[in-house]
């Protein structure tokens, strides 16, 4: 491993500083590129919702409807992103006026990613006439025409990359179509729901509807739409990290829907000081879990229900179906793990992306076992398993994680330009996508991808290499400064605080087979330390980049070093 110190600009961190930040945190940020009027993450300070592109017709689109009482059917995605822009659209258009509002999530064995024609026929059967897609749609291009065959109109608001060819919806929205002046083109799919709410009550207003002191409070759907971005690892860009940080404030005064209070409760974390570490890897994984293993529909009425009795019962539910999940994820992981690693030993030359399928793999774990083989190889990874869906036993299900450098959806787009029989459905992102494939094309998929990934990387990019910023102070080596940076907003593209440093270590000891517990000597003083799933001792001497931590323990806090990793390891 690389471990790299990133530049701290001196004039941005003296204006940091007079814009009244802490001295450590203005370094934090300088080196991550903030400038001072990015501090502010007040809702003002929002981009305006008008540079959507077609926010202001998704407005009258829905203004009319709302004004029609007509039928208005949710169709989500899946995952935590679509579970949250689900719940946020329900909410939020009913607290804007909407009589007859209902949602349809399609389930991830059965009718696989997306608006297809027999979900638009579903929604059609259960009285819908304007289909509204979250967090999906901008590939839908069969499924938009099916839609508008049955007599629908179509909303379509997503933030995936679109195709070659755009769906014929009435409306689309999404900041990353041809043609959108929106900056903030990271923004998760229950963000850009958000932002067409916005835009409809400012319609709703110009109607007369609502005056601006009688309009509805949207700023209290902000706890769902943090959720929603955190969990889909966007990018927190400013205009991201302005919209996490408000639902974080709102949670941590209590100011949340029930179900996220359950979610906390049944997770064992104090949503009096939720983080954004919280939201990844507490609550986000629970509602994932949901749409991997059974139906998201349990997800989206824990995160829409009010009563705080129902919610825990959901709640409850959702933890047990991620227990399972973390069970399977185990076996498979394993397994995965194995024959990962088998190419790599039995090769000089270690493959520049790896493909990996098993007959008893699970379709709905098989992107955070990537995720997680990803993380060990630093290698783009795709993993396949067989389709549980009728009829279709000869195809594979994969969802593939890459790396820096390593554009996964254009990498899948070229495949299927060189070799138009392999893959039969694909979409994603540059770091996560997913495509399903003919079981007997899995030995051309893997060689492509892997001739792809030989061309596009370097020994450098598949060198892991890790951002730190350089060392840490000894008198900022404290619970309160801990605690104010767990506090802040961090995540995809805007990395916590990792520092860097030589440091000896005094003791060290396996705890629960997994984990090494440490004493090390920071600037003459013995600190605790720990680092979560490493077995192998250390030296007595290393450069080691670690996480400031508080370790709460029969209630005393102390401060502690979590280490992410070791330079030449």
């Amino acid at each position: 491993m690389r471990l790299l110190t990133r530049e701290i600009p001196p004039r941005a961190c003296w204006a940091l500083e007079q814009a009244g930040l802490h001295p450590l945190l203005a370094r934090l940020y300088a080196a991550r590129g903030v400038l001072p009027d990015e501090l502010d993450d007040g809702l003002a300070r929002l981009t305006p919702p008008d540079q959507l592109l077609g926010a202001q017709q998704a407005a009258v689109l829905l203004a009319d409807s709302i004004a029609a009482g007509r039928n208005i059917c949710i169709v989500a995605d899946y995952d935590c992103d679509g579970a949250t822009a689900c719940a946020v659209a329900l909410r939020g258009l009913r607290m804007l006026g909407a009589s007859q509002v209902q949602f349809l999530v399609p389930d991830r064995v059965v009718d696989g990613y997306g608006l297809t024609g027999p979900i638009a026929e579903r929604v059609r059967a259960a009285g819908g006439e304007l289909l509204v897609t979250v967090d999906n749609g901008i590939a839908s291009v069969e499924g938009v025409d099916a839609a508008h065959a049955l007599g629908m109109q179509v909303l379509v608001t997503d933030h995936h990359l679109p195709g070659d060819t755009l769906p014929a919806a009435d409306v689309i929205v999404n900041p990353n179509q041809p043609g959108c002046p929106f900056p903030g083109k990271s923004m998760a799919g229950v963000g850009v729901m958000f932002y067409v709410l916005l835009m409809l009550r400012a319609e709703l207003r110009r109607r007369g509807r609502f005056t601006a002191q009688t309009q509805p409070r949207l700023d209290a759907l902000l706890p769902l739409v943090a959720l929603g971005t955190v969990a889909d690892v966007v990018r927190l860009d400013a205009n991201n990290r302005r919209m996490v940080a408000q639902g974080l404030k709102r949670i941590r005064g209590g100011a949340m829907p029930a179900g996220l209070q359950a979610l906390f409760q049944v997770a064992g974390r104090d949503w009096r000081s939720a983080t954004t570490f919280d939201m990844g890897f507490a609550l986000g994984p629970r509602i994932n879990a949901a749409g991997r293993l059974a139906d998201m529909t349990l997800g989206i009425e824990c995160l829409v229900t009010d009563d705080a009795t129902r919610a825990l019962e959901l709640a409850h539910q959702l933890d047990s179906i991620n227990r399972e999940r973390r069970e399977l994820e185990d076996g498979m992981r394993e397994q995965a793990q194995a024959s990962a690693e088998a190419l790599f030993a039995s090769d000089s030359t270690p493959p520049s992306a790896l493909s990996v399928f098993g007959e008893d793999f699970h379709e709905g774990v098989v992107g955070i076992v990537a995720s997680r083989l990803k993380e060990r190889l630093h290698r783009p990874i795709f993993v396949f398993a067989p389709s549980a869906a009728p009829g279709q036993q000869q195809e594979l299900k994969g969802s593939g994680r890459s790396i820096p450098g390593f554009h996964m959806r254009d990498a899948l787009d070229l495949i299927s330009k060189r070799h138009p029989e392999v893959i039969l459905r694909f979409g994603g992102h540059a770091m996560a996508a997913g495509c399903t494939i003919a079981r007997e094309h899995f030995p051309t998929f893997e060689q492509a991808l892997s001739r792809i990934a030989d061309e596009w990387l370097d020994a450098a990019t598949l060198t892991r290499t890790l951002e730190t910023d350089g060392a840490l102070p000894p008198e900022f080596r404290r619970v309160d400064i801990a605690s104010e940076l767990q506090q802040r907003v961090w995540g995809q593209g805007f990395a916590p605080p990792v520092f860097c440093e030589e440091l000896d270590i005094v003791q060290q000891r396996l705890v629960g087979e997994r984990h090494l517990k440490l004493r090390l000597r920071h600037h003459g003083e013995l600190v605790d330390g720990i680092w979560f799933g490493r077995s192998e001792p250390l030296p007595a001497r290393a450069t080691l980049a670690y996480r400031l931590d508080v370790n709460s323990w029969q209630g005393r806090d102390s401060v502690q070093l979590v280490v992410e990793g070791m330079a030449g390891d």
